[in-house]
């Protein structure tokens, strides 16, 4: 199987349509709020688990080129590394 390469966006687009085109009615109830999903983008195979490493070991097993895309169940969150840069007034 030849690799096929996406940037992390691409990744994240794929996985989230998944998500937003029938996944999300599946997974969206009581029990599974505030779990993490793990999506592989490629396939739209799914795992859910409280921190996610779980699910992202088992859909490593089984597809080890999967590109995987995690996300926390019932909240839109931005997820931001770093820190942005402080509005500073020049006197």
């Amino acid at each position: 199987m030849q690799a096929i390469f996406w940037t992390v966006e691409e990744v994240a687009q794929r996985a989230k349509q998944f998500y937003d085109q029938g996944i999300r009615s599946e997974v969206e109830h009581g029990d599974n709020i505030g779990k993490m999903i793990v999506i592989d983008a490629e396939t739209g195979e799914y795992g859910i688990d409280k921190s996610g490493v779980e699910s992202a070991l088992s859909l490593k097993h089984k597809n080890p080129n999967a590109r995987l895309f995690t996300m926390r169940i019932g909240y839109d969150v931005a997820v931001s590394f770093g820190h942005a840069p402080m509005e500073r007034t020049v006197q």
